[in-house]
């Protein structure tokens, strides 16, 4: 008898090219401190790349009146900067990436689709600080967007190119790490942070991380292939060779001080389905199973995913017994297909580090 009969979905063939990282949580700087992000005293340097469509993304527009909920109490504001450089604009009336993206548009005046990726506390690209499913309460938000486009041409000359993928959860995916000494490596042109637009003409744009991941992995090695990527726009006093390890200047260092920096004790979760609630920072076991479950997911799938793995540990915290949780996990997540003996894993990881085992 299957240890979980009520798993229907076959397997699919796991991926086992270019792992998968999801966006990751960071500190929280007090949101008392807006003002010093703002103007010369704390924004980057204005950009000379390229401007989009509807002029200079860098004048915030004036937040609209006071939002109450239907139980008539105040929504929940953020505050945003673009990450090239601008003016501080305020943030509220979100429930899930798309529509924060939405909502960082309309602040300043551009189309939502310009928005490559957001980061937290930081305007720099640093792929720590990854805005994903969870923001703290008092973090401050950093919109990068759409600057040049670059076309590349790759020889697979290895099995893997040692690129890992990520996506920004509202349909563009983007370059989250290159591998030291990997066929990407050596493509100078392409860099941390670059949006795929297309592989060998085929657009990505709306694809999830797995499928850009899938699409590299089935390209044949020996064979050459184009990348169509965008770069985030940067700040002016950035802009440098990949390899650069300079300081940077001050105006475009990263605003807030450590004495500003302090741990949130609650976090917005953003779901794909569902409203937005505010929830309590994950307990230290909880922290514990999801390092472990992202570990399986690579071992398993060769995807890393944290926010996914987050999704499961919550799925898995209140069961009692391995066939309730391999249920929802079906119920819930069915279309990943994740096979029997990966699901008994994670429900092992979750009761071990429940434990205390691990």
């Amino acid at each position: 008898m299957p240890l979980f009969p009520k798993k229907s979905k076959k397997a699919k063939e796991p991926l086992t090219e270019n792992s998968v990282d999801d966006m990751q949580r960071s500190g929280a700087p007090s949101q008392q401190n807006a003002k010093e992000y703002n103007g010369a005293t704390g924004a980057p340097a204005m950009s000379n790349q390229p401007q989009g469509p509807g002029g200079v993304y860098g004048t915030a527009v004036a937040p609209r009146g006071p939002m109450m909920g239907k139980d008539r109490r105040p929504r929940l504001v953020f505050h945003c900067q673009l990450a090239h450089g601008s003016p501080t604009g305020k943030i509220e009336g979100f429930t899930n990436v798309k529509e924060l993206y939405e909502r960082i548009g309309e602040a300043f005046d551009m189309p939502s689709n310009q928005i490559v990726f957001c980061t937290l506390n930081t305007h720099k690209i640093d792929m720590q600080k990854l805005l994903g499913g969870q923001i703290g309460l008092e973090d401050f938000i950093f919109a990068h967007i759409k600057g040049y486009s670059k076309e590349v041409n790759v020889l697979k000359s290895e099995p893997a190119l040692g690129l890992t993928i990520t996506d920004n959860g509202a349909g563009y995916a983007f370059i989250k790490r290159i591998k030291e000494n990997s066929v990407m490596d050596r493509e100078k042109d392409v860099c941390v942070g670059d949006h795929v637009e297309s592989i060998n003409g085929k657009s990505m744009v709306g694809c999830r991380h797995f499928e850009v991941a899938r699409t590299l992995k089935e390209l044949p090695q020996g064979g050459s292939f184009t990348m169509t990527l965008a770069e985030p726009r940067k700040a002016f006093a950035e802009i440098g060779p990949r390899s650069s390890k300079n300081a940077p200047t001050q105006a475009a260092a990263t605003p807030a001080t450590e004495s500003q920096v302090k741990s949130g004790k609650e976090t917005l979760r953003l779901r794909s389905k569902g409203p937005a609630t505010i929830e309590a920072i994950p307990t230290a076991y909880e922290e514990i199973a999801i390092k472990k479950v992202d570990d399986l997911l690579e071992s398993y799938m060769g995807i890393r995913d944290e926010e996914l793995a987050t999704t499961m540990v919550d799925y898995g915290k209140n069961k009692n017994n391995p066939n309730d949780f391999a249920q929802a996990m079906d119920q819930n997540l069915g279309d990943f297909a994740f096979p029997d003996e990966f699901v008994f894993d994670v429900w092992g990881a979750i009761t071990d580090a429940k434990a205390g085992r691990i």
